[in-house]
């Protein structure tokens, strides 16, 4: 999850990040793909855009803005297994 830190700056992909929005950084997904990422813990779903590159640490398959970490419940976690699907 990333948030406060990157909050306005420019993402990879041209856009200005809003912590509260549902995007995404993922390593190869083209920019602007909508993807369903699903909490295997609690079955909770979002959509999200790829909007930027990322993860840039650990065993992370998927970097969560904020707003999208907040709607699947693993703020306080701030990891979770997930799913990743085309919605």
């Amino acid at each position: 999850m990333y948030g406060a830190a990157h909050q306005g700056k420019q993402t990879a992909s041209g856009t200005t990040f809003d912590q509260a929005g549902f995007t995404a950084a993922h390593p190869s997904l083209p920019f602007g793909s909508k993807i369903k990422v699903t909490n295997l813990a609690n079955g909770k779903s979002v959509e999200v855009v790829i909007t930027d590159r990322g993860p840039s640490s650990g065993n992370r398959i998927i970097d969560l803005s904020q707003g999208a970490a907040q709607a699947l419940e693993m703020i306080d976690s701030g990891t979770a297994d997930v799913r990743l699907e085309l919605p």
